[in-house]
């Protein structure tokens, strides 16, 4: 077993044993940071001209954020809960348009996106 091979498996055990102490409020910001850095390595790739790993990496970025949008509440959060899933469902739109046209823009503009809403998200005090 090389050293990465190792560190991705102490990074999975240590992701999922914060993940089973964490608070409802943890697990949305451990979800936000996964989709950032998800992005962040499909930029990576694109950049390297690595094809079939940017596209395994904006789909699994994809899946989080479908993972966000899962976790609202549309009939208790009103307002600003539809206008999450409304952005959550643009940003989703975009990820796979970055995909398919190969564009970094694309992954830009969610990162953005995705970092101005976990800013907000961050903010809330449990």
């Amino acid at each position: 077993m090389n050293a990465m091979t190792a560190m991705r498996q102490y990074q999975t055990v240590n992701t999922q044993a914060q993940a089973v102490d964490a608070s409802p409020h943890r697990l949305i910001q451990m979800l936000m940071d996964g989709g950032l850095t998800r992005i962040a390595q499909a930029r990576g790739a694109m950049e390297r001209g690595q094809v079939a790993l940017k596209g395994e990496l904006i789909g699994k970025a994809i899946g989080i954020i479908g993972g966000l949008r899962e976790g609202l509440d549309l009939q208790k959060g009103g307002e600003l809960a539809a206008n999450l899933d409304s952005l959550y469902q643009y940003m989703a739109t975009r990820l796979l348009q970055a995909n398919v046209k190969n564009e970094i823009a694309p992954l830009e503009e969610v990162a953005g996106l995705l970092r101005e809403v976990k800013t907000g998200w961050d903010a809330i005090s449990q």
